[in-house]
């Protein structure tokens, strides 16, 4: 089955396509990395999947049941997405960033419990979860956003640059769930300039460049392919 059907999608802001004519599938269990330059359309392309920003034409598809234009409610569910940049709420704590999350997804209290608890022992977050975000560092920032979209069990999970912001340690534990949730059967799309650090991770590779989509294949190749692509 496939997990994610992304078909012919196009975004345009006014006259300027950001993405053109993108196609490609998603197998349960896979890591895609999605490469390419600053302003290629990586952060674009998850954007219009998640469905934050408005797609001019295309189809995505999740599950092969869960078609975005037509069960979007449904469709959302089945994705966590960790932005770039966090995007959390000045008014909530922390605890209460991951109680919405919990709630959102419909999680139970004891699971969502005990994964609050076992995420922020990890990232060292445990004497943070009463503060809000304006008290915290970037990085601190960062780790909260993480565990947000960590919490939920779902098929497809979009990460956009995860490694910045992030000490050393947090890196590599952050590398240890990712792990986990590919073995559980997660699907993931994970751009980030730091291949070296997914190279043993990632399954496949999409390159993107001036909103196309120029190359695929094993990421095993991606080091040929960029010489190839260079010279």
């Amino acid at each position: 089955m496939n997990v994610l059907e992304v078909s012919d999608l196009t975004t345009q802001v006014k006259n300027e396509k950001l993405i053109q004519n993108i196609s490609f599938t998603m197998n349960r269990g896979t890591l895609i990395a999605l490469v390419g330059h600053n302003g290629a359309g990586k952060s674009t392309l998850m954007k219009t999947i998640i469905g934050q920003m408005d797609k001019t034409a295309g189809k995505i598809v999740i599950e092969e049941t869960y078609d975005q234009d037509e069960a979007f409610l449904s469709f959302k569910q089945l994705i966590a997405y960790l932005p770039e940049e966090p995007l959390l709420l000045t008014e909530l704590t922390v605890i209460q960033h991951f109680q919405l999350y919990g709630m959102t997804y419909g999680m139970t209290k004891d699971d969502l419990e005990e994964r609050i608890d076992r995420y922020v022992t990890g990232f060292e977050l445990t004497d943070k979860l009463n503060e809000y975000p304006e008290s915290l560092s970037k990085g601190m920032r960062q780790k909260v956003q993480t565990i947000c979209a960590l919490l939920p069990d779902v098929p497809l999970l979009l990460i956009d640059e995860p490694f910045i912001g992030l000490d050393v340690y947090a890196m590599a534990y952050f590398e240890e769930l990712i792990k986990e949730k590919l073995q559980a059967g997660t699907s993931i799309l994970l751009t980030t300039h730091q291949l070296e650090r997914i190279k043993d991770l990632a399954d496949d590779f999409l390159m993107l460049q001036h909103g196309e989509l120029v190359e695929r294949g094993m990421i095993t190749d991606f080091d040929t392919i960029k010489r190839r692509t260079e010279s």
